[in-house]
């Protein structure tokens, strides 16, 4: 849907500004501002409506601008999406805005983290961290960030790493921080398990969908946070966007994310929005959260296809003669065929240093997936733009 069409919709009618405060409101309750659904972050005194924006994959300032005035109040970017591009982006258009009237969270990458282990190294200092957090800042034209998250953890070595936790909290201090948090895309109850257990967390970023085969070992997890007094913010909310590498079969991105925020205990949502249909969608279920019988029906249905979305289980990896980091390769598949990001599956498959073709030596695939992938033949695929220059495609 073209910009001009969206507005004449009527779906981006002006909210006017709402000052963020204290007031917390029940879950899933109706504000007094029109007809959207307000969720309390866990603790941190923000009321947020139930649907966010993930803007990782968005370029366009009158994409954040209609979200903006549909009612959406915070907006989620990270230090690499597009190779801070991203950053700017939302800079240039918020520097504009009362700064009280909008969330701005972003994530910061420590440097020298194993992907394999998700362990840290000697790389992994306070320093990188907070060099990368100040050009953050910078690109983003603001004295603070709202949330600042310590991106894709994956083990209790990163959850608990002294110089980079000291550093978040050295930021909270200082002002520059509002609150500080994590994101994981795998190992996800662990991590939660363990920021619950530590008390300084106060907000968490996690991969949940519908799509989850340990659904409810996540949402022990997720219940734990919450009564800890953590903001849940779920990501990957719509497994991919579709269920085959053609993109023949798209997942109902209304019915997914209502699944996703039928849950209390998540706060809101950071669907990736990159065009106007997509907005109207999320503003729409950002007013109307009712999951509907035909669509927990659709849901189901799905899952008889392996789709594109792997959730990072890791059972398949003891299986794999070469220790592969499959679940990092299924990743970048999603982003090259799900999202249509060859940058960000390049970036990802450049992190895991594997080769252009790493099942050459293997006839047959020993490792298998509970989700009925065909491992081989999606690794071999997406490990083509090994060989492919960043600089192309970025």
């Amino acid at each position: 849907m073209k910009r001009r069409t969206f507005f004449r919709s009527g779906i981006a009618g002006a909210a006017g500004i709402t000052v963020l405060g204290s007031s917390a409101i029940a879950p899933g309750s109706r504000s007094d501002e029109g007809e959207i659904v307000y969720r309390a972050l866990g603790k941190t005194g923000l009321r947020l409506p139930v649907v966010s924006f993930g803007v990782m994959r968005s370029d366009n300032p009158s994409l954040v601008r209609a979200a903006y005035e549909g009612g959406m109040k915070m907006f989620d970017t990270a230090h690499g999406y597009m190779n801070g591009r991203n950053e700017e982006m939302l800079g240039n258009y918020f520097s504009t805005i009362p700064r009280e009237s909008f969330v701005l969270a972003t994530k910061v990458k420590p440097a020298g983290v194993d992907s394999r282990t998700g362990l840290p190294s000697k790389e992994t200092t306070a320093e990188a961290f907070l060099s990368m957090f100040n050009l953050s800042l910078s690109r983003l034209k603001m004295d603070y960030v709202d949330i600042l998250y310590m991106h894709s953890a994956e083990s209790v070595e990163m959850v608990r790493h002294k110089e980079i936790v000291r550093a978040m909290l050295d930021l909270k201090k200082q002002g520059k921080v509002r609150f500080i948090g994590i994101s994981t895309h795998k190992n996800e109850a662990l991590v939660i398990n363990t920021m619950a257990e530590d008390g300084i967390w106060d907000v968490v970023l996690t991969s949940y969908n519908y799509r989850h085969t340990y659904r409810a070992e996540l949402d022990d997890a997720i219940d734990k946070a919450a009564a800890a007094g953590m903001g849940v913010v779920a990501m990957k909310t719509m497994a991919g966007g579709w269920l085959d590498r053609e993109r023949t079969k798209p997942v109902n991105a209304r019915a997914a994310l209502r699944w996703v925020i039928s849950n209390p205990n998540v706060h809101t949502t950071i669907p990736g929005i990159t065009a106007f249909d997509q907005l109207e969608t999320d503003l729409t279920v950002m007013k109307d959260i009712a999951l509907t019988d035909e669509e927990k029906s659709e849901l189901v249905a799905d899952a008889s296809f392996p789709g594109l979305f792997c959730n990072a289980c890791s059972n398949c990896v003891p299986g794999c003669p070469n220790n592969l980091p499959i679940p990092e390769l299924m990743r970048a598949y999603m982003y090259a065929y799900g999202y249509r990001n060859a940058a960000m599956a390049s970036e990802l498959l450049s992190e895991t240093a594997v080769k252009a073709d790493p099942c050459a030596s293997c006839k047959t695939c020993s490792a298998s997936c509970v989700r009925g992938f065909d491992l081989k033949d999606k690794i071999s695929d997406i490990a083509r733009l090994v060989n492919v220059p960043y600089d192309l495609i970025a």
